[in-house]
């Protein structure tokens, strides 16, 4: 039995709930209006840390929850779609939530943050920057890079960015930098 054939029967009784059908209308303006970047680790997993439903979020996970070209490259398609195809909705926010204990720490590793570099992996200086140690401040460098992107400066006046960090032993999530 593979381990994905316990989701595919999940995914059966999903199909039969007709769940799907509640979905938003317009792709990229999700119901509650929120970009949410964080980190791949399946211990915060949105839905069981915040309660995210189906089609109130736009999801972006990734290793530490960092922002990175690719997400600013995602964040500027979804501005670019906004600007254009609904110009008269409501602007997103941004919300990016780093935590304590996460896997990507283990880039500040030199031996396995070579290691990785050699496989083709981010170079080294890279895979350096990308280490979350300490939640509080890499999540306050990552809504500053936001707020400095070029290609998201023509939305930067209509879209709150909040930083956040959650705390693996509480279960709780803190605000570092206020939505704004």
């Amino acid at each position: 039995m593979s381990n994905f054939s316990p989701y595919l029967e999940r995914n059966q009784a999903f199909a039969a709930s007709g769940a799907q059908a509640d979905v938003p209308r317009i792709p990229f303006v999700p119901f509650k209006q929120l970009y949410l970047i964080i980190c791949i680790d399946p211990r915060v997993e949105p839905a069981a840390v915040l309660g995210v439903r189906l089609g109130e979020a736009i999801v972006a996970r990734n290793v530490g929850g960092r922002v990175t070209p690719a997400i600013i490259k995602d964040l500027a398609w979804i501005v670019h779609l906004h600007e254009n195809k609904t110009p008269d909705a409501d602007w997103f926010e941004i919300a990016v939530i780093h935590h304590t204990d996460c896997g990507s720490g283990f880039l500040a590793d030199d031996g396995l943050r070579a290691g990785y570099a050699a496989r083709g992996g981010w170079d080294e200086q890279t895979s350096s920057e990308m280490a979350v140690l300490e939640p509080s401040k890499t999540v306050q460098k990552d809504i500053a890079k936001l707020r400095a992107a070029p290609e998201l400066a023509s939305a930067i006046g209509n879209i709150k960015i909040g930083g956040y960090t959650y705390d693996l032993a509480t279960g709780r999530i803190t605000t570092v930098v206020q939505p704004g």
